[in-house]
């Protein structure tokens, strides 16, 4: 899990709390376990917390791309978030993804999402590196950034009076769970249980626990699984 990213993962009076905490938890007793053992993560070492067998699943905003798919293998998506653009309450020139054209835009250190602007859309947006979604929040607050634009859920977590999240999506992130390359078994188990946890309603019940205060539109459906494959 992460730890800095309200309303997903955040840890306050050292406690682990959010979203994907909720249904890692929810994953992790469907597969049998009696105990959960949560491990902070960043953006920039989750393949190699798998790998090292640090951690045995991932649940960190971890967008499912082809690269990273052949580094570890994903379950999922639990929840196709849209990107979105998150600005100063007083901003009114940027209304939409275009318009950070030549603006100053946090890049997070190992996150695809800016990727998906300067190169995916071809807008000439100016990276400017931060370790954390919650470093580029606080680069935002400061002035040292004009945008934060990632995943809504992100952005919903560190929603504030001061800040304003433009709702116009652009792309989709399918949020994977990440487990070591090629464990095609737990790949399929965990996907049933993200099944049961939409059916049986408690998906729907999380998101709106989490960010029914946020203003986003939510999907409370299953996701389309990307299915499990070497």
């Amino acid at each position: 899990m992460k730890a800095d990213q309200p309303g997903l993962g955040f840890r306050k009076d050292g406690i682990l709390r959010g979203f994907e905490v909720d249904v890692g938890t929810y994953i992790a007793r469907h597969l049998g376990a009696s105990r959960v053992t949560f491990q902070e993560v960043r953006s920039d070492n989750r393949e190699q917390k798998l790998n090292d067998h640090v951690v045995d699943l991932v649940l960190a905003s971890y967008s499912i791309t082809p690269d990273r798919a052949r580094l570890v293998s994903f379950g999922g998506p639990y929840y196709v978030a849209h990107q979105d653009v998150m600005v100063r309450r007083g901003q009114t020139r940027i209304k939409g993804v275009r318009d950070l054209a030549g603006r100053k835009m946090c890049e997070a250190s190992g996150s695809v999402s800016t990727e998906r602007v300067v190169t995916g859309l071809s807008i000439p947006a100016q990276l400017v590196p931060g370790a954390s979604y919650s470093d580029c929040v606080a680069k935002l607050r400061r002035g040292t950034v004009d945008a934060v634009s990632t995943g809504d859920l992100v952005l919903a977590g560190f929603a504030a009076p001061d800040l304003r999240i433009l709702n116009a999506p652009f792309t989709d992130e399918q949020y994977g769970v990440g487990m070591r390359k090629g464990d095609i078994e737990g790949c399929e188990r965990v996907n049933r249980a993200i099944t049961t946890m939409y059916q049986d309603g408690t998906a729907g019940r999380l998101l709106r626990k989490w960010f029914g205060h946020s203003g986003i539109q939510l999907v409370e459906s299953v996701p389309q699984f990307e299915g499990c494959t070497e």
